[in-house]
């Protein structure tokens, strides 16, 4: 995922993203505790992916907050 698709984003698509991210990390999570886990690579991907997300949320939100 690349930042420049996120910022196309609205706010909501993104909160959106970000829980669907952060399902995906938790049965990231249990795979691996139950050793069923394949890709750890995956692991690292998705949480590189929420922080992703989560940059870009704060950044609209700073934008929103010095246009008003």
């Amino acid at each position: 995922m690349k930042a420049q698709e996120l910022k196309d984003k609205t706010p909501e698509q993104l909160r959106e993203q970000l829980l669907s991210l952060k399902k995906e990390a938790f049965n990231l999570r249990f795979q691996q505790a139950t050793g069923q886990l394949e890709s750890t690579a995956r692991m690292r991907a998705v949480r590189r992916d929420v922080a992703r997300v989560k940059t870009i949320l704060n950044q609209k939100a700073a934008e929103a907050a010095a246009s008003n």
